[in-house]
């Protein structure tokens, strides 16, 4: 039996494999029967010495290769996809692996798994893809997020409204490990009762907050590379462009207002003004307002403005807009 797993949704990847093993029989006995090989550095004959061993005391033996796929990935290019030249022994085991299980052990339960987006173009994808059941797991959007996140409350016995919905898929995007650690938060809040649009902003809107701020850190000292760095780590973490642009606009409101306030009132009548509960959020927004001034807040806020008409009216796709932004509220500190 052969499984072919991969996706960048590697939440519902995972609770995929999970049920291929819950399949195989007692979980015990199958976890002495697992084997887990690093498929980047996996030669043919590994693969073979491990799949023919006889499974012990359990009817089946799984063995697991994480990322043999993406090793053979061809890399962007300019035609979307330039050729690579595949090594010696890399064209020996997609080979040889192709011949090898059109002859592998009934006994033997073999899974690919690559928690990563592949091409159709992948080599090794092709070679084995009619041999294989495969299943394929992208990162949920739009329609298919909103028809998860009430799959999986109504899994846990609850209800969610429409409107909550749509929030936590502005919010949290298609990270689902995120998402379902927060839905099972707000489960347990609501104790019963509809999740609705209140509970997820009280519960969830600041739930990537300390990432928003780090990347609003490194805009406002002008750390042009750690601020894209940062960005490519919340678009890796499945995060809307949309949440991210509305973080950093508040994020610049919150710096104006306290700018705005002066020194006049204490701590605790800023925070109160600023509508910040946080001690964290508080301290940070203090410390990047003594960085600007109300000119360089007026251009962030124009260019915060050009982002979201660009973004609205098609001029640029989310990702590339927010990057350019990014880039450019940063260098105008430097």
């Amino acid at each position: 039996m052969f499984y072919i797993l991969y996706g960048q949704d590697d939440f519902s990847l995972n609770r995929a494999l999970e049920r291929i093993k819950t399949d195989l029989g007692d979980p015990q006995m199958l976890a002495v029967n697992t084997t887990k090989l690093d498929g980047q550095h996996l030669t043919l004959s590994e693969l073979q010495d491990n799949c023919t061993v006889a499974p012990f005391l359990s009817p089946y033996r799984l063995v697991i290769v994480d990322g043999l796929l993406k090793r053979f990935e061809p890399k962007p290019g300019k035609q979307r996809f330039s050729k690579r030249a595949v090594t010696k022994s890399e064209n020996e085991l997609g080979e040889g692996l192709v011949s090898y299980i059109k002859q592998m052990a009934p006994t033997t339960m073999l899974v690919l798994v690559d928690d990563s987006r592949i091409s159709s173009h992948n080599p090794l994808l092709r070679k084995l893809s009619s041999l294989a059941k495969v299943k394929t797991f992208p990162l949920l959007r739009g329609r298919g997020l909103a028809a998860w996140i009430q799959q999986r409350v109504s899994e846990e016995g609850g209800s969610i409204t429409s409107d909550a919905v749509s929030l936590l898929a502005e919010l949290i995007g298609g990270n689902l490990w995120a998402m379902n650690n927060e839905l099972l938060k707000l489960l347990l809040y609501t104790q019963g009762r509809p999740i609705g649009e209140d509970d997820v902003r009280q519960l969830v809107s600041y739930a990537q907050e300390t990432n928003i701020f780090a990347l609003v850190d490194a805009i406002v000292e002008g750390q042009t590379q750690i601020a894209q760095r940062m960005l490519h780590r919340l678009y890796q973490e499945g995060i809307a462009a949309t949440y991210i642009l509305a973080m950093i606009t508040r994020q610049f409101r919150l710096i104006a207002q306290a700018r705005e306030l002066g020194s006049g009132l204490s701590r605790q009548q800023i925070q109160d003004k600023l509508g910040l509960t946080a001690n964290y959020a508080l301290d940070k927004t203090l410390s990047q307002a003594k960085l600007y001034d109300f000119e360089h807040i007026k251009r962030a806020y124009d260019k915060l403005l050009e982002t979201d008409l660009a973004i609205k009216t098609g001029k640029y796709n989310d990702q590339l807009a927010l990057e350019l932004l990014v880039a450019e509220l940063a260098t105008s500190r430097v």
